[in-house]
């Protein structure tokens, strides 16, 4: 996905909601874009400069509040859409953020230790200006960890001269973040599947997954939907998977994986019995699984016009960002295929960035149990929302939680 992409959807549904003209640019255009050079010592004495982007997109409903990833392929093109994305996204879920989203051109394992810690601090210096708990609060994302938020934060801290915890979410639980932070994506996952079952009469014992992907949002949403009483029958990673059609016992199958094994390593039918079912799959046979809702929580672009033809289940829930290829979408709508979009199925990581801001900021805590029940009944409530839009203006889940962002940044803009 390009920009222009995003941008020509949000000035179509701009218009589809009879927005003015200069509402409908200032939501298609970013705010604010930051390049840096960044100057760090390496360990064999010579500096090295490395390009850095931070993209401000739109802040009419709070502080800009996007990732920070580390990656040889950033670049500013791909961090702004990610920075729209996430406007629409925190738009969607109703919470007081708006968007960004920045990053580092670096292959991280590159890198010592002490030169991954330097090049954290020389990006939070040249941030230092336009970040902070009211502004723009980053977070984790590709390659980066909680130990590089602290790094981040502390050298923030020491520029400002003050103590600001949420200046940064992400952050581990003894640094000031909280327990739901790890399982967000995959729990908010698992409360969407959960509430598309309800809404569709179809019973969690009744209703079979197929995963791909058990990073870690694959493996938390394959715990809770276990749990919940889901079927999973497939779970695959970029090496292996496993496919059971009389479902896969999580917790055996996690255990096994922990030990050591690869994925097709860790059938479970020497526990419950042999059984002719039990297939070794990769990533791709996941995808063509014969299932009720497919969960590509990957990387993107893993459903394309090439194979979209073989997908036979009639529910995708998109963890990843972007698995769906427009392309594919298309020839997946004819095919009657409901597609919950992933500015809506994989917003519970941006919800607990959020709880853990109130924490920081607002001093708004939260029991674990607390935590865990809020992230799903504000999960549940922005898929109502999208159902019921998508029901009155008759078009896709995709579509319709486009018009539900784009108008609640529409309105926040004229306050």
């Amino acid at each position: 996905m390009n920009y222009k992409e995003v941008r020509d959807m949000i000035v179509a549904t701009g218009k589809k909601l009879k927005l003015d003209d200069s509402t409908i640019e200032r939501i298609a255009e970013p705010e604010r874009i930051i390049e840096l050079n960044l100057p760090v010592k390496m360990d064999n004495g010579k500096t090295r400069i490395f390009q850095a982007v931070r993209v401000q997109h739109n802040n009419a409903k709070g502080p800009y509040k996007g990732g920070l990833r580390y990656h040889e392929e950033v670049n500013t093109e791909e961090v702004k859409v990610l920075a729209a994305l996430m406007s629409l996204k925190t738009a969607l879920i109703n919470i007081p953020f708006g968007g960004g989203k920045g990053g580092i051109s670096v292959k991280p394992k590159d890198l010592s230790k002490t030169e991954l810690k330097r090049l954290t601090e020389s990006l939070a210096r040249g941030l230092a200006d336009v970040i902070g708990e009211r502004k723009d609060v980053p977070a984790p994302d590709v390659n980066t960890t909680p130990q590089i938020m602290k790094w981040f934060r502390k050298e923030y801290e020491k520029v400002v001269g003050k103590s600001e915890p949420g200046v940064i979410t992400g952050k581990a639980f003894n640094d000031g973040g909280i327990k739901v932070r790890d399982e967000a994506t995959g729990l908010g996952g698992a409360a969407v599947i959960q509430e598309l079952a309800r809404v569709l009469n179809k019973k969690p014992k009744e209703t079979t997954v197929a995963i791909q992907g058990f990073g870690n949002v694959g493996n938390h949403l394959a715990h809770h939907l276990y749990h919940m009483g889901f079927k999973v029958i497939a779970i695959a990673d970029i090496d292996s998977g496993i496919m059971h059609e009389d479902g896969l016992d999580y917790h055996e199958t996690y255990k096994k994986m922990k030990s050591g094994n690869k994925l097709s390593e860790c059938c479970v039918c020497d526990i419950h019995g042999p059984s002719k079912d039990c297939l070794n799959v990769g990533p791709k046979e996941v995808l063509e699984a014969e299932c009720d809702i497919l969960v590509p929580a990957a990387i993107g672009d893993q459903i394309t016009k090439n194979n979209a033809g073989k997908i036979k289940s009639k529910i995708i829930v998109e963890l990843a960002n972007h698995p769906v290829t427009d392309e594919a979408e298309k020839i997946l709508e004819k095919k009657g295929v409901m597609i919950v979009p992933d500015i809506l199925a994989n917003a519970g990581g941006v919800l607990a960035s959020y709880f853990e801001w109130q924490e920081n900021v607002e001093g708004v805590k939260m029991s674990y149990e607390e935590g865990q029940a809020a992230l799903i009944k504000r999960m549940k409530n922005a898929l109502k929302d999208v159902l019921k839009t998508a029901k009155i203006e008759k078009t896709s889940l995709r579509e319709a939680s486009y018009i539900i962002s784009i108008s609640r940044i529409a309105k926040a803009l004229k306050i």
